[in-house]
């Protein structure tokens, strides 16, 4: 079995989609339909925030608003697990292989940020 060729930061970048001339462009690439998984549950999140400022301007009850509140961290919550396994499976190994080891102390300040 041939063993992968490491590649180069340059490479690693213009995968990564992070290149822009001098500047570097932090992109992410992940597929169309991903995107869209992602798009859509953000866009029911945007509507039950909605809803919420409706519950808030009819003076509903706080527990009933308190519980919408945390079905809304929930849904962010399900979205963010979700960004950080396709980041993890794609940007965080590509810049992992390389020679760019210091996107896991990225990672670990992105995740202790997720957890509080």
């Amino acid at each position: 079995m041939a063993k992968e060729q490491p590649v180069s930061h340059t490479e690693a970048h213009e995968a990564c989609g992070r290149t822009d001339g001098d500047k570097i462009v932090r992109k992410s690439h992940h597929s169309a339909e991903f995107k869209n998984s992602l798009t859509s549950r953000l866009n029911r999140i945007e509507g039950q925030i909605r809803g919420i400022k409706g519950l808030i301007e009819k003076d509903t009850y706080c527990d009933d608003v308190l519980n919408q509140i945390a079905a809304v961290q929930s849904a962010l919550n399900g979205v963010g697990k979700l960004l950080l396994e396709g980041h993890m499976k794609s940007c965080v190994i590509e810049r992992m292989q390389a020679g760019e080891p210091e996107v896991i102390d990225e990672l670990l300040v992105t995740v202790k940020k997720l957890i509080r």
